[in-house]
């Protein structure tokens, strides 16, 4: 898979957007764009011209942790991602009760009208459990299959 390593300009306009949206003003790291949109964030002590060196003579799956998608003019964090910038993350933020955060953690949308139609980031009691989208009626969830919460059969 082919990776872009993104330059001063691209990260700046990569923690532009997370300001916008949640506040966060700056990210120790190289971000590099993996597919069409994307995002891994290395915090690792390569330079950008070792991991290119690296990745011409080797077949590399990723680098660094999932950060998140670049989405036109927003980003959508990974949990991985909310949880490396939770010191910072000052907006966007929704609160979840415990009967929300099971729901969230078993991949449901949440039927709640919130007013708002951004990317908001997910949070229970001190855990950052990724991002959803809010729209008029719900906010939708991006939780991956593999990593929801599964109902156990009980039988009596």
């Amino acid at each position: 898979m082919k990776l872009k390593i993104f330059n001063r300009k691209e990260t700046k306009r990569i923690v532009d957007k997370l300001n916008r949206q949640f506040g966060v003003e700056e990210i120790q790291g190289i971000f590099i764009q993996m597919g069409k949109e994307r995002l891994f964030l290395f915090q690792g002590s390569f330079s950008r011209k070792e991991i290119i060196e690296l990745s011409q003579i080797s077949q590399m799956e990723r680098v660094g942790v999932y950060f998140g998608k670049e989405i036109k003019d927003e980003v959508r964090l990974s949990m991985e991602g909310a949880q490396l910038l939770k010191d910072q993350i000052t907006k966007n933020i929704f609160e979840l009760n415990s009967e929300q955060a099971e729901q969230w953690m078993k991949g449901q949308e949440l039927l709640i009208e919130t007013g708002k139609k951004d990317f908001l980031v997910m949070k229970y009691n001190d855990n950052f459990l990724g991002c959803g989208k809010a729209s008029e009626k719900k906010i939708g969830n991006y939780i991956p299959k593999n990593r929801r919460l599964k109902e156990k059969n009980l039988r009596v």
